[in-house]
């Protein structure tokens, strides 16, 4: 049995176990604010007296300084040390977050949430990349299944906390909350985590950071901006899609022709690792999609009131826990059955979503909910533990930013899709309905059809059209459900293809 640390055998067991409490409260607590924003929105946009377009920029360059710093991570790493750059971002972290809330105004709040994105973002890639190295491999199942926690479940909890501070006190407490959390990480970080080994003065490819930043920055714009206007109807989204795909094009021709390229391609010749980015980005497309989809959905048409959908999403977490701890004790097991379990499960959530009616039930959701969590949790620890199996440990750092960063870009990618999808297909829908209610219509003459509804009166037109617009509403949601359990089905020959249990 392995025993000792991969690369740090002279720490103790409780020193690991310290590392790994310091650094999962730094993702969790990153994590958290990811989502935190976007239950105060409403309140911010009436502090500052702004249009719902320009406090939209409040999340917008967040996720701008998240997408660009996150590639950086293995570099910044190599070049000044796991350590001094997990304690600088996480303090530069809680600092960015206190100013948030201290904002005066909406110029100086998107600034604070550019800085809280980029310090943040390394944190993620880098935790993982520690406990890799850290704890032996025959710990690893377990460690992998401890920092899912943080990864998985801050964000869902992040828009609770949100509401709960800016309900109890105001929008500035949902920051002002977590700075304690985030000075007593950063003090404990520096006192447990070890000095690096493997530091280096490895100079870094501008070209290739330029280009990828560029291109990772232009994307963001797209997917966040692309809705609201209007796709390739703005000359903005055209010239943002053309400036990224120069930008992606300049960054792939680089990384093959030069000798020491800013991201290495050669790690994509690791099978597991190259299936596994796969992977991690359709995961990123299941993961954060249901609970963006489902609150609209719930308290528009369907009536919810907000607590209730708390409680629903409260249940995902809840499997999520179940999930990840089901996941520390099957470890022993080949990863592949538990991510074949866990997308199936996915599978059958989206199925079941996809069957659901504006009656539904909260016991119905919850349930649902919580299959979803426990598959998030299955699958999550085995696709970590196998995608990163066969790299050299020298690689952490950067292979480990890169599969954050494709895990973002999917989530980001996909919502952006569902949204566009619900859009769309609500007006065709309404449009579909409305040509079924004509005079001209025989089945309409049929008491039994018509019911309770008036097409006499105005009034009763009006109730009519509404009613319409729920059930047009409701179709194109199905439609979003159908998106979600098809990405599903895809996972499944993927996962096969990997290899299993391997030594490092």
């Amino acid at each position: 049995m392995d025993t000792v640390a991969t690369a740090h055998p002279e720490l103790t067991p409780v020193r690991r176990n310290l590392i790994l409490v310091m650094v999962v409260l730094a993702t969790t607590l990153y994590g958290t604010t990811l989502l935190v924003v976007s239950t105060i929105l409403p309140q911010m946009q009436g502090s500052f007296a702004a249009t719902a377009d320009e406090i939209a920029w409040a999340m917008t360059f967040n996720i701008l300084a998240t997408a660009i710093v996150t590639p950086m991570s293995g570099w910044l790493a190599g070049r000044f040390g796991t350590r001094p750059v997990m304690v600088w971002s996480l303090a530069g972290f809680t600092v960015a977050t206190f100013m948030c809330g201290a904002a005066d105004s909406l110029e100086s709040l998107v600034f604070w949430r550019i800085l809280q994105g980029g310090f943040g973002a390394p944190s993620t890639p880098l935790t993982q990349s520690i406990l890799l190295t850290v704890f032996p491999r025959s710990q690893q199942t377990r460690v992998m299944g401890i920092f899912g926690f943080g990864v998985v479940l801050g964000p869902i909890f992040g828009p609770a906390l949100g509401g709960i501070m800016a309900e109890s006190y105001n929008w500035r407490w949902a920051f002002y909350a977590l700075v304690p959390v985030g000075i007593a990480a950063t003090v404990g970080l520096q006192a447990v985590l070890p000095d690096d080994e493997n530091v280096t003065d490895r100079p870094l490819d501008w070209i290739g950071f330029i280009a990828l930043s560029i291109a990772l920055g232009a994307t963001q714009l797209v997917l966040a901006r692309g809705q609201r206007l209007d796709w390739f109807d703005s000359y903005e989204i055209i010239i943002a899609t053309i400036v990224a795909i120069i930008g992606y094009w300049v960054f792939v021709v680089h990384c093959l022709t030069s000798p020491r390229p800013f991201l290495d391609p050669r790690l994509l010749l690791d099978r597991n690792y190259a299936l596994g980015l796969i992977l991690v980005t359709i995961y990123g497309m299941l993961n954060f999609t249901p609970m963006v989809l489902l609150p609209p959905l719930l308290t528009g048409p369907a009536g919810y009131t907000d607590s209730l959908v708390g409680l629903v999403v409260g249940a995902r977490g809840v499997g999520g826990c179940i999930g990840f701890l089901i996941a520390g004790f099957t470890g022993r097991l080949d990863g592949r059955i538990s991510m074949m379990i866990g997308f199936a499960m996915l599978l059958i959530a989206g199925l079941w979503l996809m069957h659901i009616d504006l009656n539904v039930t909260y016991m119905n959701l919850a349930m649902n909910a919580g299959l979803q969590g426990v598959a998030i949790g299955l699958i999550w620890v085995p696709l970590t533990t196998a995608t990163f199996a066969t790299l050299p440990t020298k690689h952490m750092g950067e292979a480990t930013a890169v599969y954050h960063l494709l895990r973002n870009l999917g989530s980001s990618f996909f919502i952006s899709v569902c949204v566009a999808e619900i859009v769309r297909s609500t007006g065709m829908n309404y449009a579909h309905l409305t040509e079924l209610l004509t005079p001209y219509n025989k089945v309409l003459e049929m008491p039994s059809v018509l019911g309770r509804w008036d097409t006499e009166s105005l009034k009763g037109l009006a109730s009519l059209s509404k009613e319409m617009t729920r059930q047009a509403t409701l179709i194109a949601y199905l439609n979003a459900f159908g998106l979600f359990t098809t990405a599903c089905a895809l996972t499944i020959p993927l996962v096969l293809l990997m290899r299993g249990k391997q030594p490092r």
